[in-house]
């Protein structure tokens, strides 16, 4: 894709990927700042929303990030396809890659709700004296998520291979790479459904109040 702004600067490729860390520092003070303070005056809880919550917004996110994701590349498929670059992979794309933005903005936000919730979820729920499990377990949940990505990649080249051909090919003008956002997109949607409906039968422990050291919080549903 065309990476160049104006006639004199080009975006590294590797700088993409610093718009998740940037829009995460952006985004945590003034959801601690603005968000939770608007929240916790229309939900009475101390965090604005209970961290099950949190996730879910998260998951929602990721999934319609993948959609947007799939309805991008299929456009770049279709401006390679149009100017007669398929069989051109090392030729730029007269395409923007500033179109990819928006994708990269969405994962930083769904990492400030999803990554951030879970880890205090996994505070919060968890036992003092094991506090140190939990987050652990916050640790191992990412790294358990890499494995099934790769897994998952592996399956969808089998089953494409053997209908008509591999999704994921080194020449991208000629890969269906839009077909595996979708892929992804409907997988989010199924764990989105099961998360919400776990989510909705987990009582929360007692947590002693955040503004009155003596009074205790009874356990609430999450959604």
């Amino acid at each position: 894709m065309n990476r160049t702004i104006g006639d004199h600067f080009t975006i590294p490729p590797a700088a993409f990927q610093s718009i998740v860390g940037v829009t995460i520092l952006i985004l945590i003070p003034l959801y601690d700042r603005v968000f939770v303070p608007f929240a916790r005056k229309i939900t009475n809880h101390h965090s604005g929303i209970t961290s099950l919550q949190r996730i879910g917004v998260g998951l929602f996110i990721a999934t319609f990030n993948m959609m947007i994701c799939g309805l991008v590349e299929a456009k770049r498929l279709k401006v390679a396809s149009d100017n007669g670059l398929i069989d051109s992979p090392k030729v730029v794309v007269p395409m923007s890659s500033l179109w990819l933005l928006p994708q990269y903005i969405l994962v930083g936000i769904g990492d400030v709700f999803a990554i951030v919730g879970m880890q205090e979820l996994f505070y919060d729920q968890m036992p003092e004296t094991m506090r140190s499990i939990g987050a652990a377990i916050f640790i191992s949940v990412v790294g358990a998520g890499s494995f099934i990505s790769t897994g998952i990649i592996s399956v969808v080249q089998t089953i494409s291979k053997r209908h008509g051909g591999e999704w994921l090919v080194n020449n991208l003008n000629k890969a269906h790479l839009d077909y595996y956002y979708w892929v992804i997109a409907l997988l989010n949607a199924v764990s989105f459904c099961f998360y919400l409906f776990i989510s909705n039968h987990f009582v929360y422990k007692k947590l002693q109040d955040k503004d009155d050291d003596n009074d205790d919080v009874e356990g609430d549903r999450a959604i």
